[in-house]
């Protein structure tokens, strides 16, 4: 593991740390939201990049960014997704919570898990990040400890690990938000093809926030069971994918659940998690005028999101796989994205 700078916070140095594999790839995490700033492979001439992110702290504060909101490549919580109405009751007690999407609250709310700044140690193969989050923060009942692992194998899989102990029952669900572009960002995202084993989705409404409804989806042009090119749901659909999957499997163990490749390039990506779902988002709202310093081009439908939780607005779905851990027990997930270059 290497350590760089990567920049200043309110006077605190920030740090970017770089794992490499015996394969030549490279990935690198700050501890600014414990984030995925990069994720690259050796090609015959040189590196691609296949994550969007940035080379320095500042990207991330840039007036584009902050306008735009993308969280590339953090980690988000407590509730990765929608509160709708910013608000729910646990215990009997209505629980209402800071709004940062008009009424709804989205990814834990304002100067959550992806702001600040982690405590850092050293694993094997990876490294470990700290987080406390205080009761009462953006809402939240409990303090909670946050523990998030990542870890680099020479079968080029990159392993998250999560876990979290409360001392009142509270709702978690955390989740990674890098955007993924197998091509190396030379083009959209268009020629992936993409298989998710789900057979059905969750409903949303017109903020995209889940209603408490599956549909199944047959004869759905977002069923991806079978392998389907991102173009041909594109062709049907004005703003692509943004739609959280229901996987077929409910065992809650780690297990392999989509893959995507790059019929240009031939790299692919398989997903494995402990997760009940994972909602899919092509990045159509990302904005055309973020790049990383380099010039490497960012921008809608140029990469896609595979955001592995529990359901979003599970907190206030019974329906719905819940996204609530009681005082004294351990929140756990475990997420793999698994590449071949």
């Amino acid at each position: 593991m290497v350590k760089n700078v990567f920049g200043t916070l309110k006077g605190v140095e920030v740090h970017v740390f770089t794992l490499k594999n015996a394969n030549g790839m490279e990935v690198k995490i700050s501890n600014y939201g414990a984030t995925i700033t990069s994720i690259t492979v050796p090609t015959h001439d040189g590196r691609d990049e296949l994550v969007a992110g940035f080379d320095t702290l500042g990207g991330y504060f840039s007036e584009e960014y902050k306008a735009n909101a993308p969280y590339f490549g953090c980690t988000v919580g407590r509730v990765a997704s929608i509160i709708k109405d910013s608000s729910f009751t646990l215990n009997g007690e209505k629980h209402k919570l800071k709004a940062n999407a008009g009424s709804d609250q989205l990814h834990g709310g304002p100067d959550s898990f992806d702001k600040k700044l982690w405590k850092v140690g050293e694993v094997e193969n990876g490294i470990e990040m700290n987080l406390f989050s205080p009761d009462g923060e953006n809402g939240f009942p409990g303090n909670l400890n946050i523990k998030v692992t990542f870890q680099l194998s020479n079968e080029n899989a990159l392993l998250i690990n999560y876990e979290g102990e409360t001392d009142q029952d509270t709702p978690i669900s955390l989740t990674n938000h890098s955007y993924f572009n197998l091509n190396g960002f030379k083009e959209t995202i268009a020629n992936h093809t993409a298989m998710i084993k789900a057979s059905h989705a969750l409903e949303t409404d017109a903020d995209f926030a889940p209603i408490g409804k599956m549909k199944s989806l047959e004869k759905d042009i977002t069923d991806l069971r079978q392998v389907t090119r991102f173009a041909e749901v594109f062709e049907k659909s004005d703003t692509g994918i943004l739609q959280y999957y229901i996987f077929d499997d409910k065992s809650n163990k780690l297990e392999s659940i989509a893959s995507f490749e790059d019929m240009s390039s031939g790299r692919k990506l398989e997903v494995l998690t402990t997760e009940p779902g994972m909602l899919l988002y092509s990045g159509f709202f990302t904005s055309d005028n973020l790049k990383r310093e380099d010039g490497l081009q960012y921008g809608s439908l140029r990469a896609f999101c595979c955001e592995t939780s529990r359901c979003p607005n599970g907190v206030n779905e019974d329906k719905l796989p819940g996204t609530f851990t009681k005082a004294g027990e351990k929140y756990t997930s475990q997420t793999v994205y698994k590449f071949t270059f």
